[in-house]
């Protein structure tokens, strides 16, 4: 069984690398394994968002910062436990990923104060996320979020394409080759 999930993991990746658009979500179906089985692929793209939250450098961001680059969104809070065991991963997805073409964009929902946040980070050895805030829920009901934690993929236009809910190990191999199919096919 483990060979035939990793030949369809590698024949999707595969498929994606060798020309298909990253925008066809069908050929990611077969690259979701594991935890990644919850990944809710769209059959086509959902409008983003232009809530703004509060960014973790001052004033205001908006997702609209971030286009051109593929988005994994993740919607968290201080009191989450999922949370404290996704952001380390997420933070290593970052460190291996993030730059010109992908980036981890982290907004705490709810009622999470800066430094409860830092120590939160701190905690857990994170310190590559941005401590972005969404106090109000204002993004996160603009996305439907009713449980945390919540990740949204958004394409490099800001749409939405995928979205998990709940817990997922951002660590294994099927999610890194997720992350990697999308960007062979940028």
């Amino acid at each position: 069984m483990r060979k035939f999930a990793l030949a369809a993991l590698y024949t999707g990746l595969g498929l994606l690398a060798n020309g298909a658009s990253a925008q066809d979500m069908d050929a990611l179906d077969a690259l979701r394994l594991g935890d990644m089985r919850k990944l809710v692929l769209h059959s086509s793209a959902m409008q983003g968002s232009d809530i703004p939250f509060e960014a973790a450098e001052g004033g205001q961001g908006t997702l609209e910062d971030f286009e051109g680059k593929w988005v994994l969104l993740n919607f968290w809070a201080t009191w989450c436990a999922p949370c404290r065991v996704e952001m380390p991963q997420l933070a290593a997805l970052q460190k291996d990923y993030g730059g010109d073409a992908f980036e981890v964009v982290t907004i705490a929902t709810g009622r999470n104060m800066p430094q409860a946040m830092q120590a939160f980070f701190d905690e857990i050895g994170v310190d590559n996320l941005p401590l972005h805030r969404d106090p109000r829920q204002a993004l996160a009901r603009d996305f439907g979020v009713l449980g945390l934690p919540v990740t949204v993929i958004l394409n490099p236009e800001g749409q939405e394409v995928a979205r998990l809910q709940g817990e997922a190990d951002w660590a294994a191999p099927e999610a890194r080759a997720i992350i990697e199919a999308l960007l062979a096919g940028s």
